[in-house]
């Protein structure tokens, strides 16, 4: 018998730097990115679940931390194909 959920893994970088972008995302006007309804559901599950393993989300270095993870998942510039930096969302 099939297991009925989707399993993601994600690393702790990964995963900082998704909650923090959903988090923006949800604070904005969702009706401009998702122009499904069916889609909120799932998005919202997403950055529940994010929140619940994260507790790094609520040190006082969230901020450094958020940065570092972002570094360390950005592309190396020899790695950048048209040599152009890749903005933050």
């Amino acid at each position: 018998m099939e297991n009925p959920e989707i399993v993601v893994r994600l690393t702790p970088d990964e995963a900082l730097v998704l909650s923090d972008w959903l988090e923006r995302v949800q604070m904005t006007d969702l009706s401009r990115l998702v122009d499904d309804a069916a889609v909120w559901a799932p998005l919202h599950r997403i950055a529940g679940a994010l929140d619940k393993s994260l507790p790094s989300m609520f040190a006082a270095d969230y901020a450094e931390r958020l940065e570092a993870a972002r570094r360390r998942l950005r592309p190396a510039q020899d790695d950048d194909t048209d040599g152009q930096e890749v903005p933050d969302a």
